[in-house]
């Protein structure tokens, strides 16, 4: 493999790597301002939420619990950390070539 093809599937790794972990980031963000009690009327805080959920989609509700912060911590916190796997696996196999 050259050396600019290899620098290419790294730079496209790195890429992949840090959005995945910008959108765990998000997710876990909202998380903690959930469990905090952050201020819902504050726009920076409603953007996250809206983020997050958005994001969070597919796996909100996908576990139900008496309590409502288990439920915020499970269906949030398992798509940031399926982003964080599979990003993570992808820019690793970007990597290996």
């Amino acid at each position: 493999m050259s050396p600019r093809t290899r620098s290419g599937s790294s730079s496209a790794a790195r890429v992949i790597a840090v959005v995945a972990d910008i959108l765990a980031f998000i997710i876990i963000l909202w998380i903690l301002m959930y469990l905090l009690d952050a201020n819902r009327g504050n726009d920076f805080v409603q953007w996250v939420h809206d983020s997050a959920r958005w994001l969070a989609g597919w796996s909100y509700d996908l576990f139900t619990f008496d309590k409502a912060w288990a439920n915020v911590v499970t269906g949030y916190g398992l798509a940031a950390v399926v982003y964080l796997f599979i990003g993570h696996a992808v820019a690793g196999r970007l990597r290996r070539g």
